[in-house]
């Protein structure tokens, strides 16, 4: 895991202080080494090429992994920021067909494959991954990201230059990015409590989308999706009916091989490998499918001390289950507490959803550990979410609710707006009831953090055409998960939506400002495909939570574990608001009136989510939100 950066000056010199200055910023992200390059090409016009890498070793330790790094045949570059998971069966693959290796890297092979495949190289990989090759026949720079969107990778492109890095603020520390909000990435910020790729909270700053590469060539940027969830896939019939004992147990025997091997293809490591253990069915699942190999595993749990917080009991009974060498990470509120001040330093966009990670990361890299296993991606991939049942419900409703007149539905809803209090869920029902077909898709509503009328006071001067781009995003959405069944549906929206934009971004950046790599073998690609395959309708069981991922481990997770009441890693924010952290966010939410965003921001609007929340009658997300955007903006002073 690592960090990368590069630069293309068109008719002009890269600057090598510049080129440092930004190879160094990404420090935090591998403290093993690092290295830069100056390439110079004159075909067919004039071009210096700049990479640079931070390298975290976990994959060949010795230097023969050092980055950038030239193929000797070829004479191509790679900057490359992940894991390839299958490398050994590549390199294997690509040896019998003559080629000769220097060390035992997966960034070596992944420089051979490219030399031999081009970019059909990338549909034999498996792994997270975001890479950057300067193609010295091509005389063009080739971009990827992995097809789950697990690394980020970042651009900016202007008359003189093309920039790229791991991170945004390397980009904005290069001082040829104007720190300027941009306002369809702040408008879906406020709207999801984070920006929604491939739009960034900086203006001219672009997230190249999961699945996707970039050729840079001639001075012009060029896209193309690679591979997309479910793409061209047939599902497995829409049937409601669930299938018979014998057609399950089958199925659930193909899930089982998939989920051991993505996990054990997972473990591949120089260094020792760690598994995050909340004592959640998808931590447990990880655990439990790895410990039947008889191996000595390492678990780590924070553990608070107030027992309102801890989950201390559930990874305790799977450490015992699975007979673990299980750590528990000790921490009071207050630590936590603590740790926000440089939490927010550490975010490259501002999030809502953050710290959690950011903590948790920093407690297990404290304990000497360099990479973890994560069970992130089991819920929106096996229906874990209460989005499953509540969305498809909603598709219903507006199904019938447009097919009754309009001025029916204009009476009903002003009078439902002036019975109900004034609240979050409120609110929400008043957007659904009055939508009047305008409302891209009920998923969004689901995960809205201030509905389109709170949006609009905050940001009552917004041009129509931000408004479009923002939407844009999910319009794409939509449009490609149209043809699966309303359960599959929500799954591609939360992978594609949620999970991307937030709980994927989240910890990348978060644990990276650490040195840790984490590892999500539960949205393994190609077990993303299978799963988006089987209909919806199996995935849901009133009796038992993700049925088809509990059935696939045939009995072996604790029954305390499956039916135990679904909780997240959660921090006390709503008490923290109210007491040790109130003047803190009072006075910074003070601010904006002459703050960052004073132009586009509404102070008044701002001040009465604070008093809303104050008040209950919205909760701590709302007025957190626009806190850390504020801070967000003074720390990097971004303006609009």
């Amino acid at each position: 895991m690592c960090g990368i950066f590069g630069i293309l000056a068109k008719n002009a010199s890269v600057d090598p202080d510049l080129l440092e200055r930004a190879t160094q910023s990404l420090a935090h992200r591998g403290a093993d080494d690092c290295g830069s390059v100056t390439i110079r090409d004159k075909i067919p016009q004039s071009v210096e090429i700049g990479l640079g890498h931070r390298r975290l070793a976990i994959l060949d330790l010795s230097p023969l992994g050092h980055q950038p790094m030239q193929d000797p045949e070829s004479g191509n570059w790679i900057v490359y920021n992940g894991e390839i998971y299958n490398f050994r069966e590549i390199r294997e693959e690509l040896e019998r067909e003559g080629a000769r290796f220097q060390g035992h890297s997966d960034t070596e092979v992944l420089l051979r494959a490219y030399g031999r495949w081009g970019e059909g190289c990338l549909a034999r990989l498996r792994g997270m991954f975001a890479l950057a090759i300067w193609d010295a026949q091509r005389h063009q720079l080739f971009l990827a990201r992995d097809p789950m969107g697990i690394k980020p990778l970042y651009y900016f492109s202007s008359d003189r230059h093309f920039l790229f890095a791991s991170e945004i603020r390397t980009l904005l520390g290069t001082g040829l990015v104007p720190r300027r909000i941009d306002r369809a990435g702040l408008i879906n910020y406020l709207a999801f409590g984070s920006a929604c790729d491939p739009v960034t909270l900086v203006e001219g700053i672009s997230a190249l989308p999961p699945g996707h590469s970039l050729v840079w060539e001639n001075g012009t940027p060029s896209q193309k999706m690679y591979w997309d969830l479910g793409a061209g896939k047939e599902q497995a019939g829409n049937s409601d009916v669930a299938p018979n004992n014998a057609k399950r147990r089958h199925i659930e025997d193909e899930l089982h091989s998939a989920l051991a091997q993505s996990i054990q293809m997972h473990m591949v490591s120089d260094v020792p490998v760690g598994i995050f253990l909340s004592g959640g069915i998808d931590s447990s699942t990880v655990t439990g499918i790895l410990s039947r190999d008889g191996a000595r595993l390492n678990t780590f749990s924070i553990v608070f001390r107030e027992a309102d917080y801890s989950e201390a009991e559930y990874s305790r009974l799977v450490a015992k289950t699975f007979h673990t060498e299980h750590h528990e990470l000790l921490v009071s509120q207050r630590d936590a507490l603590v740790a926000i001040p440089p939490a927010l330093e550490a975010m490259d966009q501002p999030t809502v959803d953050g710290l959690n990670t950011y903590f948790v990361s920093r407690q297990t890299r404290a304990a000497g550990i360099k990479v973890v296993l994560s069970g992130l991606g089991g819920d929106e991939l096996f229906a874990g979410y209460s989005t499953f049942r509540t969305v498809p419900r909603m598709e219903r409703f507006l199904q019938a609710w447009h097919r009754v007149p309009k001025a029916i539905r204009h009476s009903f809803t002003n009078a439902f707006e002036s019975f109900v209090s004034d609240t979050d869920q409120s609110r929400k029902l008043t957007a659904l009831a009055s939508s009047n077909g305008h409302l891209l898709h009920p998923y969004f509503l689901s995960r809205m953090l201030f509905t389109p009328q709170r949006e609009a006071a905050l940001l009552p001067s917004i041009d129509s055409r931000d408004l479009d781009r923002s939407r844009a995003p999910i319009r794409e959405c939509i449009r490609r998960a149209t043809n699966l069944d309303p359960i599959n549906r929500v799954s591609y929206l939360e992978s594609r939506w949620y999970m991307l934009n937030t709980l994927l971004r989240d910890t990348d950046v978060m644990s990276m400002a650490h040195g840790l790599e984490v590892r999500v073998p539960l949205i393994d690609h190609l077990l993303a495909e299978k799963l988006i395959a089987l209909p919806g309708a199996w995935k849901i069981d009133r009796q038992i939570p993700k049925p088809m991922l509990v059935g696939a481990l045939r009995g072996a997770l604790p029954e305390r574990v499956i039916h135990r009441p679904k909780r997240g890693f959660t921090l006390p924010f709503e008490h923290w608001l109210k007491d040790e952290l109130h003047d803190e966010v009072e006075t910074t939410l003070g601010r904006v009136a002459r703050g960052p965003l004073a132009q586009i921001l509404n102070a008044g609007a701002v001040e009465s989510v604070w008093n809303d929340f104050q008040d209950g009658r919205t909760s701590w997300s709302r007025p957190w939100s626009l806190y850390v955007l504020e801070r967000w903006c003074e720390l990097h002073s971004i303006t609009a």
